[in-house]
């Protein structure tokens, strides 16, 4: 073992003194496994390293993976792979294939773990000074994975020329976790720990664990005090992560339900139907990725961009068609309309399932929406981030029509005192279709978010109905702010309970909740006064 790790700090001074291609030449070297046994081959392995040629690695690799063969007529060593009946041999430094032999014709070269572990130390020191940053990143990580004390002079040496502040960083922490498996001092175990605590979260506790049975006396309490705070910040991390992911789910159904406040404190209607809305508003977007794939597909990041008005319009037309057509018939009956719309919900369930069939449609992430962005011990996706981005817009942008336009203004005409309005000239039949009309769109505009993170399917908005429903009157029906608050309550609520109670029982506890809340406060968080209260 000495004479290997004196042959891969010889390894080390090779490639840094610019003669890495200058060594003995590692052909005779790699044909001398064939006939080596274990002991002989660890010496070898040593040998090769020495040599600084990295035209080995891949040799190494195949030796490891139990592809290194030795020709029986000659002796000669290859990489092979299987051909039919036949190995096809492959030349182990220049990569080309050489000839087809019959499986007799060649003998595997064993292998055992000891010799695996000796190999992955001799590739990370063909890689620790490799010219390519990305390579020495991942020859310094691969390390941190392989603690072992043989790793440590290796890592050393390539510390003291390393330049990179990222590469050196983990080229530290990689000497921390190999010191901690040597024979070195107690201070230099302690400076260490404190390295390996930097690293944070579960990987730097599982080192810790791992070096806990063979430490020295003396840093017992160090290292146990290292795993404390480590797991004390750990928990509050995982407290941020639920935070993020209930306000992920608060975003979600703040979409879903923002539509249906506008249309259930304006008009005092129980829409079933809103889920479907927001279904549609989903197949809006497949459809308009599947145009944009056929005939431009260059214009696929934006695609959702272009969807949210097409969503919109569409959604938005259904929606005034089913109040123009149903419900204004039934106003003042709101068992009635529950039932209408319960069965136009079905009705569009199945025109859906006519159209585009049963089962899930794909509907793509733009690049930008697309993978994740760690934050301190927690982990951030970008589909969740924007979604949360846009909910906030989309109701910015509604409380800004509530309040700055005409329109809304008879809205909140409307709510708080429909008779008074229509004696002021307000044509109320007409402010409660264009408000299906908006609640419908902004339902639409719902479906083209939830189309990035849930399955786009005629069972789509049923997910999202009670939960919407739940919101606007936890919030206070009608209050946009209500629907805000209790959107992103429910969520970060939802998200505390799951993990301890399990989805269904936490959903349960939620409603009860909402339930002995309403009998304190049966107008909501945030009281409205309007038709359906006067009523």
């Amino acid at each position: 073992m000495i004479r290997f790790l004196s042959s891969l700090i010889l390894l080390l001074t090779l490639a840094v003194s610019g003669h890495a291609q200058g060594g003995a030449d590692p052909r005779p070297l790699i044909d001398a496994l064939g006939k080596a046994n274990f002991k002989q081959a660890e010496e070898l392995l040593g040998q090769i390293a020495a040599t600084g040629d990295a035209r080995v690695a891949p040799a190494l690799e195949a030796f490891a993976a139990g592809d290194l063969y030795a020709r029986k007529s000659d002796g000669a060593v290859f990489i092979a792979k299987p051909a039919g009946k036949n190995f096809k041999l492959i030349d182990p430094l220049s990569g080309e294939e050489v000839e087809e032999a019959g499986k007799g014709a060649v003998a595997k070269i064993k292998i055992n773990n000891n010799l695996r572990r000796v190999i992955r130390s001799t590739l990370g020191g063909l890689t620790l000074l490799s010219p390519d940053r990305a390579t020495r990143l991942r020859a310094a990580e691969a390390v941190m994975r392989s603690p072992s004390a043989e790793n440590l002079e290796l890592i050393e040496a390539a510390l003291e020329k390393e330049s990179d502040g990222a590469v050196k960083a983990r080229m530290e922490q990689a000497r921390a976790v190999s010191l901690l498996a040597s024979d070195r001092g107690v201070e230099e175990k302690r400076a260490a720990i404190d390295t390996i605590r930097s690293l944070g979260g579960r990987p730097a506790i599982a080192i810790l664990m791992t070096a806990a049975p063979a430490v020295d006396p003396a840093l017992k309490e160090d290292l146990n005090h290292a795993i404390r705070q480590l797991e004390s910040n750990l928990a509050a991390w995982d407290v941020a992560q639920n935070v993020w992911y209930g306000l992920s789910l608060g975003s979600v159904l703040l979409l879903a339900a923002i539509g249906l406040a506008i249309t259930f404190g304006v008009m005092g209607i129980i829409n079933m139907a809103h889920g479907e809305m927001v279904m549609i508003g989903a197949y809006s977007t497949f459809v308009v990725q599947q145009l944009i794939r056929t005939n431009a597909p260059q214009l696929f990041d934006w695609s959702l961009l272009i969807a949210v008005p097409v969503a919109f319009l569409v959604t938005g037309i259904v929606g005034l068609v089913i109040e123009r057509g149903v419900i204004r018939f039934l106003y003042g009956r709101p068992l009635e309309t529950l039932l209408a719309t319960w069965g136009i919900s079905l009705i569009l369930q199945q025109s859906v399932r006519s159209i585009f069939g049963p089962t899930n449609q794909e509907v793509g992430n733009p690049s930008w929406m697309s993978g994740s962005f760690p934050l301190g011990g927690m982990t951030v996706t970008w589909n969740r981030m924007w979604i949360i981005l846009f909910s906030i817009s989309i109701f910015l942008a509604l409380l800004a029509l509530m309040k700055k336009s005409s329109f809304g203004l008879q809205m909140r005409a409307v709510t708080q005192n429909r008779r008074m309005a229509s004696s002021m000239g307000i044509r109320t039949p007409w402010v409660d279709a264009l408000t299906f009309a908006l609640g419908s769109g902004i339902a639409g505009i719902a479906g083209v978010a939830l189309s990035q993170i849930d399955n786009v399917s005629p069972n789509l908005g049923q997910a999202y109905i009670i939960d919407s429903f739940m919101v606007v009157v936890f919030g206070g029906v009608g209050n946009l702010w209500g629907t805000l608050v209790g959107a992103l309550s429910l969520g970060v609520l939802n998200k505390f309970l799951e993990p301890s109670v399990g989805a269904v029982l936490g959903k349960i506890l939620v409603l009860v909740l909402i339930i002995l809340f309403i009998q304190k406060r049966p107008r909501g968080l945030f009281a409205l006064k309007g038709r359906a209260v006067e009523a």
